[in-house]
């Protein structure tokens, strides 16, 4: 279940960031934590599974008609059961007038996720 970030999640989501590379040094997540508490077009999302947070995903609202998929890290431990994807479908569900793009960080991942989906609906 995908589930809004909030501050009490702090140490969760910077420890979920922290798997990605571009996140690693505490100053940058430390910043990119900022960035979503404070810039309202940034939204930072949680993936919860019964009592555990595994998962997060940060998407930017681009303008009226797109998104970015920001971020997306899964803990290692659950990765590979599908986690990210439900978390990218989470995102479309949720904002379906919105065009979903990646950034240089997620291209690999989502278009993965959508050839995944292509293959699935064909």
């Amino acid at each position: 279940m995908i589930i809004r970030y909030k501050k009490s999640f702090e140490k969760i989501a910077m420890g979920l960031l922290s798997f990605m590379p571009a996140e690693k040094d505490l100053k940058v997540l430390q910043q990119t934590i900022k960035q979503y508490e404070a810039n309202e077009n940034w939204q930072l999302f949680l993936w919860k599974e019964e009592e555990d947070i595994i998962g997060l995903i940060g998407i930017i609202f681009e303008d009226e008609t797109s998104i970015s998929i920001q971020h997306i890290s899964v803990n290692p431990s659950h990765r590979h059961q599908g986690v990210g994807k439900a978390m990218v479908q989470a995102i479309k569900s949720q904002y379906t007038n919105k065009k979903i793009e990646a950034n240089e960080l997620t291209v690999g991942f989502l278009s993965k996720c959508m050839n995944m989906e292509e293959n699935l609906n064909s």
